[in-house]
């Protein structure tokens, strides 16, 4: 039935359900096949990796940073995803959107299908917000696709487990922030709509989500109840319901996990789905998970424990793994933690890598959107690429002043086009270079010009680079992100390529037919 599409009335897209984006995934790999791509071995197990918010801005930067924290100039040096023998570009644009977000975006990667800013694995016929328009507009995802073939699968995130990337595995929701019930309109509630984390749990396709680890247990707590490890922390449900205790009753077999301890003592050989939430909300950064109470895993281990859990499957697994705070520490003006977070998705890669065998495992990585940093100046080689740009002299020999501005003044090479990293006051930080973390509530224009960043340590790890445009996060960034791919079926990626077709190359690596959407 289609019962919420005539309600959204003649806003409505040009594209008003999935088959153009079918249509259009299906022509795209015909195109890749008469180019000579072919999948003559079929992949037992796959594994999307997504770096949120890893354009290649951020790609080419993280390369520099590794490789200088390695002792090397960094510009040679390759993340592991790099050495990857089939690369393509994504058009990230949405149905109603040129520069995009999560929901939708990752809604792409896993329908096959674009859809609307904020929706999560519904098609265009869906209402934002709207909770009667679900039935009509509702898409499976390869998540819920390798469940009913009876395929092991997994979601491993350093977000909250029902943020928006996550939840696009396994729910069905037209608002991304419908993560528990506490977030849920008067007429959602009232209609008993499961938000996300409830989907989570209820999740009723094939055997259920076998392996699952990330941040989020106040979205399962109710209201009043403290959290185990941040007593400071209460959960967010105001159903009163526990969903971690309504996922043990459902699950006898399970295994819950909360600490770094616990996650470590986890048995492979035992059998029975693992949930592991290891935060309130989202995981620490990569930089700072040694801060932790209660310890917690790096999505390398997460990686590694998830892999060992799945693969004791004989009819192989998918795995989706996400790097989910590169976007954030990107949202904060901030490019150490971006680049910290980045390099580890690269760790992570490299851990599934050596632990797969390349003839049975389709290894995808990708980016759900972009972001506006920006690589600049003319940094002579080896040029700390946190740092200030020094360019060369009249012999091309590092120059030991750094380059200046029209104003005289230094700059960074990392930039952000809009941001918290605007120099102007605000509330909260005084006018000149600002300290993470700052999420300003208003801005005032600069009256000093730049600062003098020489009297700055821009290489701190807390320093936010510059933006150009005052805000109290940076925005999203439309140009294309690339695809990289290992394995079974990697020769289709190639070209440039809707972003919904990354879905249609993992379906034909697993020989999965056509017209079985």
């Amino acid at each position: 039935g289609d019962a919420g599409a005539w309600r959204a009335g003649p806003a409505r897209a040009a594209e008003p359900d999935t088959d153009p984006w079918r249509a259009a995934g299906r022509a795209a790999l015909a195109r890749a096949e008469s180019n000579g791509a072919s999948a003559p071995r079929k992949a037992k197990n796959v594994i999307l990796f997504v770096g949120d918010g890893m354009g290649v801005s951020t790609v080419t930067a993280a390369r520099i940073f590794d490789g200088q924290r390695r002792g090397g100039s960094g510009e040679e040096h390759a993340l592991s995803f790099e050495t990857f023998p089939h690369v393509a570009l994504a058009k990230t644009y949405t149905v109603n959107a040129q520069v995009a977000e999560s929901a939708a975006t990752m809604t792409a990667l896993v329908t096959g299908v674009k859809t609307r800013e904020d929706v999560i694995a519904l098609d265009a016929r869906s209402v934002p917000g709207d909770h009667t328009s679900v039935e009509g507009s509702r898409v499976r995802t390869l998540l819920e696709e390798a469940e009913s073939r009876g395929l092991a699968t997994g979601v491993v995130t350093t977000t909250r487990i029902t943020h928006a990337t996550p939840a696009a595995c396994y729910a069905h929701v037209p608002q991304r922030d419908w993560e528990d019930d506490s977030l849920l309109p008067e007429a959602a509630r009232a209609a008993d709509f499961p938000d996300i984390a409830r989907q989570f749990v209820d999740f009723a396709v094939g055997d259920g989500i076998d392996v699952a680890f990330g941040g989020g247990r106040s979205q399962f707590l109710p209201i009043g109840v403290r959290d185990p490890e941040r007593p400071d922390s209460v959960g967010n449900r105001r159903d009163r319901r526990n969903l971690i205790d309504a996922w043990r009753l459902r699950n006898p077999n399970g295994r819950y996990v909360t600490t770094r301890s616990e996650f470590a003592s986890l048995d492979p050989a035992r059998p029975g789905p693992v949930l592991g939430l290891f935060e309130p909300s989202h995981m620490r950064f990569e930089s700072e998970r040694g801060d932790d109470v209660g310890g917690e895993p790096s999505l390398s281990e997460m990686t590694a424990k998830a892999i060992e859990l799945l693969a004791r499957d004989p009819d192989g697994f998918f795995l989706m793994v996400e790097g989910g705070r590169i976007d954030h520490a990107h949202h904060l003006g901030n490019a150490y933690r971006a680049l910290v977070e980045t390099v580890e998705l690269s760790n992570a890669v490299r851990t599934a890598q050596a632990m797969v065998s390349p003839s049975d495992t389709l290894i995808v990585v990708t980016a759900d959107h972009s972001h506006v940093l920006t690589i600049a100046g003319y940094p002579t080689r080896g040029n700390d690429i946190l740092g200030l740009v020094h360019g060369n002299d009249a012999q091309g020999q590092r120059a030991p002043q750094p380059l200046k501005d029209m104003l005289g003044l230094p700059f960074t090479t990392l930039n952000y086009a809009n941001g918290p990293g605007y120099t102007g006051a605000s509330p909260e930080q005084r006018e000149g270079p600002k300290r993470f973390p700052h999420q300003p509530t208003g801005y005032r224009g600069i009256t000093r010009g730049r600062p003098d960043l020489r009297k700055t340590d821009v290489a701190h790890p807390d320093y936010l680079q510059e933006s150009a445009v005052p805000g109290r996060n940076d925005t999203h960034a439309g140009e294309d992100v690339a695809i990289y791919a290992t394995g079974p079926g990697a020769a289709f990626v190639q070209g440039v390529q809707e972003q919904s077709y990354v879905y249609y190359v993992m379906r034909r690596a697993y020989g999965w037919a056509d017209g079985e959407e």
